[in-house]
């Protein structure tokens, strides 16, 4: 069955809309849910919780300093999940995180507290297609959808297999290397997301390099909507509150539906 999270992202495609997915930190700040609650009402259609990590691979300087500050602050997986769970955020939510935390925790206590918290989706960007059996196993028994990430780097005959055990959305990688703001999009970003494109009907976002409002127009060319995370994530470091958060996420919504 398709879940809240293709859901909402199918929806703004049939609407003809492009999708926008927020990533933010869990735990950082004392206000790092109200902002999520403010993201959801300037426009997002899901948000993208990231639970810190102690060695976020996949994650730039300003994520990782986010995490690191979450860290020192006390959060953990338990009490950001505790409080997502009696949060009234609006929209679908994913997790993401690192499969140190899924592991440690146990496949399938790890599944089911998130679907005991609503959180529709997850992805652990370190657990390649080859070993997600457990994981997933576990996650599709609790109701949890599993976002798989395409690379740039991937082959022809490894996309289609991607995309038929991805839930949710297939998570078009836009360039190699960490996350974080790039002056221009790049050029792997439109490209991966049309090979991609080509191989599935679920929605597909680029994710890892949109910065700018401009740039995710630029994105949206050729893929169903975006992920934005170090841009939102330096406005919470930043000390900008919810509304300042909020005000970029609606910049970002109105360039989409310009």
């Amino acid at each position: 069955m398709t879940g809240a999270l293709e859901t909402a992202l199918r929806t703004r495609r049939e609407a003809g809309g492009k999708s926008l997915v927020p990533y933010l930190t869990g735990g950082l700040g004392d206000d790092w849910l109200e902002t999520i609650q403010a993201v959801a009402d300037a426009g997002a259609d899901a948000i993208e919780i990231g639970v810190p990590f102690s060695d976020p691979v996949m994650d730039g300087p300003v994520i990782q300093l986010a995490n690191d500050k979450a860290l020192a602050s006390g959060a953990t997986p338990l009490s950001i999940l505790d409080r997502v769970r009696r949060a009234d955020i609006g929209v679908p939510t994913a997790v993401m995180t690192y499969g140190n935390i899924a592991y440690r925790m146990g496949w399938e206590r790890f599944a089911n507290t998130l679907a005991d918290g609503g959180v529709s989706g997850c992805i652990l960007p370190d657990i390649p297609l080859e070993e997600t059996g457990e994981w997933v196993d576990a996650a599709d028994a609790a109701g949890v959808e599993t976002v798989m990430l395409a690379a740039p780097t991937a082959p022809d005959d490894r996309l289609p297999l991607i995309c038929e055990r991805s839930r949710g959305f297939v998570y078009a990688v836009g360039l190699l290397g960490i996350t974080g703001v790039r002056a221009e999009l790049a050029d792997s970003a439109k490209v991966i997301a049309g090979r991609v494109k080509a191989v599935t009907d679920k929605p597909v976002l680029v994710g890892v390099g949109i910065g700018t409002p401009e740039q995710a127009v630029q994105a949206c060319e050729v893929t169903d909507g975006v992920v934005v995370g170090s841009a939102i994530v330096q406005r919470m470091l930043d000390g900008t509150g919810p509304e300042g958060v909020a005000a970029l996420v609606s910049e970002f919504r109105a360039a989409l539906d310009g």
